[in-house]
């Protein structure tokens, strides 16, 4: 972790989301930045201060997964909490697992999020995180 306080990074191109999110995410103790795109987010300098993504998993553009890909492809190992709202069975096998802490169907309750959030710093400093 760079900080005290770990650094949320949600990228959604939701904007209900990005605007209730980050305050959600202050009060359970985190710091949060949030991004429309996965475009966004990689243009935005934050990737190396990022200690975990929350990450929408269908996005126009670039796909949370895809987004997952190319940070691999970059050598950047982040934990990752995809969010979503469909909820179809084909989603949890479409993501991949290296990084990723689960998924979670919106809306998600407060103790999800924050459970998914432990899971994946805790994990943070291995490679693999199991679903």
């Amino acid at each position: 972790m760079n900080a005290p306080f770990p650094l949320v990074s949600i990228v959604d191109d939701d904007e209900s989301v990005r605007e209730s999110l980050p305050d959600l995410l202050r009060e359970l103790g985190f710091r949060a930045e949030a991004f429309s795109s996965a475009e966004q987010f990689l243009g935005s300098g934050m990737i190396d201060e990022t200690d975990c993504l929350v990450l929408d998993v269908y996005m126009p553009g670039m796909t949370g997964p895809d987004l997952e890909r190319e940070l691999a492809c970059r050598g950047q190992s982040i934990p990752i909490v995809f969010i979503t709202a469909p909820r179809y069975e084909i989603v949890r096998p479409i993501l991949p697992k290296e990084r990723s802490a689960g998924c979670l169907f919106k809306p998600f309750s407060d103790t999800a999020l924050q459970k998914a959030l432990n899971l994946a710093l805790e994990d943070a400093s291995t490679a693999c995180l199991v679903v």
